[in-house]
């Protein structure tokens, strides 16, 4: 069974206490004591979000461990290979997919989703196993970029949170650079199995996922279920 847990924001990187969004992850794996693999390229590794990674998962029944590029770099297909879920942060997905490529991380990655390997992250670790995202790695505007396409359609985190998200994907979509947008509010998350959505979870009070598209030349928000964990 291939899944991939996409969040649109929140989570242990704003309060490492919290654990909702992070204790469904590890339940989905069906092991006793996963391993997983936090990947916070796209923070340029920052180490406060690390040390919130671990101050986090340590209180969960599991064992983690995270990967560096920007140190001496370990073999990463053994810490792939090893890891039952992997954890991607937010930041910039532009750089973070330059550094995966240069690396072969995305041929990895397909290959770990194959064989059944939980993928999940936030905001940039949402959008990148889409075929686009949308983006704010440029500090001027929001852009649509090419991601890994392990997903299909687009996808969109911080639609409630930032003030450019909603009106940007109603452009990129007039603009027909995206058919249809996924637009995932903070506090919320989808959960893919086989490459189909199966569950949109809120882990926040009435956060929100949309399936955002043109019909009869209007854009059109469509409200998906919602399922409150706590």
């Amino acid at each position: 069974m291939k899944q991939i847990i996409a969040i649109g924001g929140g989570g242990f990187g704003r309060n490492p206490n919290q654990r909702v969004i992070e204790k469904y992850i590890i339940e989905q794996s069906n092991i006793e004591m996963p391993n997983v693999l936090f990947i916070p390229t796209a923070s340029a590794e920052d180490k406060s979000y690390i040390v919130n990674f671990y101050s986090c998962f340590n209180g969960l029944n599991c064992n983690p461990s995270h990967l560096n590029f920007f140190q001496r770099t370990p073999r990463i297909d053994s810490l792939i290979n090893k890891a039952d879920i992997i954890y991607v942060g937010g930041g910039n997905t532009k750089s973070m997919l330059a550094v995966w490529r240069e690396w072969k991380l995305d041929k990895l990655l397909l290959k770990a989703y194959k064989k059944g390997t939980v993928l999940s992250g936030v905001s940039a670790g949402a959008i990148c196993w889409f075929d686009t995202g949308v983006t704010d790695s440029w500090a001027s505007n929001l852009n649509v970029i090419d991601c890994m396409g392990f997903l299909s359609g687009s996808c969109c985190p911080h639609y409630d949170s930032e003030k450019d998200r909603r009106p940007s994907v109603h452009k990129f979509i007039e603009d027909n650079k995206v058919p249809s947008v996924y637009a995932i509010e903070d506090g919320a998350a989808m959960h893919f199995i086989d490459d189909k959505p199966y569950k949109n979870i809120s882990f926040y009070k009435e956060s929100n996922i949309y399936l955002v598209d043109k019909k009869d030349g209007e854009i059109i928000e469509q409200a998906q279920k919602m399922v409150q964990i706590n």
